[in-house]
């Protein structure tokens, strides 16, 4: 499943956007999800919650894509 999740700013760290996506409950959660889940950006492995991310970038968790793109006004 692919999808596009939007942001305000320029950019949004890896466990904002967890949250945002709905894929964990609470920020404080990213840390261990990153720990047991293999997460992907831009083919790369992530564990950490802090990544930053921009407009372009897209992140696999499983069968999941999120590709984050600016929200538009």
């Amino acid at each position: 499943m692919e999808r596009d999740v939007e942001i305000r700013g320029e950019m949004i760290r890896l466990g904002q956007l967890l949250k945002l996506a709905g894929v964990i409950d609470a920020g404080g959660a990213a840390a261990a999800y990153l720990a047991t889940t293999p997460v992907f950006v831009n083919g790369e492995p992530e564990q950490r919650r802090g990544r930053k991310l921009r407009a372009g970038d897209e992140v696999r968790l499983g069968e999941e894509l999120l590709r984050i793109v600016h929200r538009h006004a």
